[in-house]
């Protein structure tokens, strides 16, 4: 298959790398098919639905946010990343994040509920030099 993105221009892959998130993405419930996109040397994937490639959902693992952070067995847990012009605005979502399980090829999203986790916690602190 092949895909045409904004951000990486054409892909293609091979079926067998599809996730199927069954109940999607919040917002996006509609789009059930991802691949997968990491850039080499990158701690950032892109989750870029086949359906509309221009939908593409930058995540970052939580546990490097948090040590501590809910996981779940067999599957990596990530943030989506709320870009930004200015690099002290750019926050992750810790409230809702995404687990995929690289192997089986499925995922899906879940809202931890406890007051701890922001909704847009910023990736990166500005140092005050």
């Amino acid at each position: 298959m092949k895909i045409i993105t904004d951000r990486f221009g054409e892909i293609k892959f091979d079926d067998s790398i599809i996730i199927n998130i069954e109940d999607g993405i919040i917002g996006f419930e509609n789009l059930k098919k991802y691949i997968l996109i990491t850039e080499s040397e990158s701690l950032f994937s892109w989750l870029t639905a086949i359906e509309q490639p221009q939908i593409m959902f930058p995540l970052f693992p939580a546990l490097l946010m948090e040590e501590n952070y809910p996981t779940i067995d067999k599957y990596d847990v990530f943030g989506i990343v709320r870009l930004a012009k200015e690099i002290g605005e750019i926050t992750i979502n810790m409230k809702a994040p995404v687990y995929l399980n690289l192997i089986d090829k499925v995922g899906f999203q879940k809202i931890i509920d406890n007051d701890k986790y922001e909704v847009a916690k910023k990736l990166f602190i500005e140092s005050k030099e």
